[in-house]
């Protein structure tokens, strides 16, 4: 057997950066960034109020108290969004909304709560009956968060709900993206029917390919053929030409790759086949032409772990993600397992407050089970069993 790592690293050596695409932030969502993101604009873009009250000369309040309170003329209004500038003068004071740009005579925001008449009682005159600390208290300043050029998002990030608002709230309307790659999905199995329709003996519901088309999804790429051969070998050839014809740039078989009499991806396709030191996910095949071949088993948990460790790093390397991982977080088992010899177990687990739990009795043709799954515990190699109590590393998954 090889270990995890050696077909790990042949699978990523195998790997070409996708093209690079500029594209709408609009049509960004899940992209992984080829260029920085710069700012266009400063933020704030102005100084602003941080709350709702009165933007005020701080020497005309700074010793305003409940007992000594300082009246001041209200001369403006200034709401979010405004271009009114008001020159105040001393004792003077504009009523300022929270965002709305500070007149430049003013030097400090008196918020309504240290006025006595607060929000009600805020045009005309007004008594301010606390003092603020500083001048530029409740001032957001130009510039505060980047100014133009600074970069705000670095290459290799993969654009979420999050990344989008800061990319336009910094006046962006494109980034440079890489190009979604597009993924071919091909489960093998004579045995393997569409779910929901009626099944004979020794016939089964076929998943893997839905569990493939979303995790591929998932991770930015485009499923652009899903089929289901039978283990005659003349439909896995028909599909691999296919795939190439629409331009995969991943193909991934599902079973047809252990040591059975009909191991019909073995037989048909161009990949090299190894024992992998790992459990579930021993056998696995790799083709390092274009378009990438991946062979993974047939069990259910065997292809879910198989892509989280081999194809989803491929994934993101294509798109030269800064990131090829999931997070790692040490954890407590709350229950004993065993494992196997010389192999490196992916467990799957659920996360409990107190740590974690098997959610299922170890099988890897358990699909339901993997349904419950937050998570997987990775156990080294040389590790026999774990013990109630151990702390072992734990991957999320969700």
């Amino acid at each position: 057997m090889i270990t995890v790592e050696e077909h790990r690293q042949r699978i990523l050596a195998a790997v070409r950066p996708l093209e690079a695409l500029t594209v709408p932030v609009t049509a960004a969502l899940g992209r992984v960034l080829r260029e920085p993101v710069r700012a266009a604009v400063d933020l704030p873009l102005f100084d602003n109020s941080a709350m709702d009250g009165f933007a005020v000369h701080y020497a005309d309040v700074t010793a305003a108290s409940a007992d000594h309170p300082v009246t001041l003329e209200v001369v403006a209004d200034l709401p979010a969004g405004t271009s009114l500038n008001p020159a105040l003068q001393t004792g003077q004071a504009a009523r300022i909304m929270t965002g709305a740009p500070m007149p430049s005579s003013a030097d400090v925001v008196v918020p309504f709560e240290d006025t006595a008449g607060g929000l009600a009682d805020s045009l005309g005159r007004i008594s301010v009956v606390a003092a603020p600390p500083a001048p530029g208290t409740h001032i957001r300043p130009r510039g505060e968060e980047y100014h133009v050029g600074d970069e705000i998002l670095r290459a290799g990030l993969r654009l979420g709900a999050r990344q989008l608002a800061a990319v336009s709230a910094a006046g962006v309307c494109e980034v440079v993206v890489a190009r979604v790659p597009r993924v071919a999905v091909i489960s093998t199995g004579d045995e393997l029917r569409p779910p929901g329709t009626p099944l004979e003996h020794g016939q089964i519901p076929e998943s893997n390919s839905t569990l493939l088309d979303g995790l591929c999804r998932e991770n930015g790429a485009e499923v652009v053929m899903r089929t289901q051969v039978s283990d005659d070998g003349e439909g896995l050839r028909l599909a691999l030409d296919e795939a190439s014809a629409l331009g995969a740039d991943l193909v991934i078989t599902t079973g047809g790759v252990s040591a059975g009499a009909y191991e019909v991806v073995k037989n048909v396709a161009p990949m090299r086949f190894e024992k992998v030191a790992m459990q579930p996910g021993k056998p696995q095949g790799f083709g390092d032409g274009d378009p990438l071949l991946f062979g993974l088993p047939g069990n259910p948990v065997s292809v879910a772990v198989s892509f989280e460790v081999f194809v989803r790093p491929a994934l993101l390397a294509l798109q030269t993600a800064a990131l090829l991982d999931r997070p790692v977080l040490p954890m407590r088992a709350l229950e004993p397992w065993r494992t196997p010899a010389g192999r490196r177990q992916y467990r799957p687990v659920n996360i409990e407050p107190a740590g974690v739990r098997p959610s299922s009795s170890g099988g890897s043709h358990l699909a339901a089970s993997l349904g419950r799954a937050d998570a997987y515990a990775v156990i080294p190699a040389d590790v026999d069993a774990v013990a109630a109590g151990d702390i072992v590393d734990v991957m999320l998954i969700s």
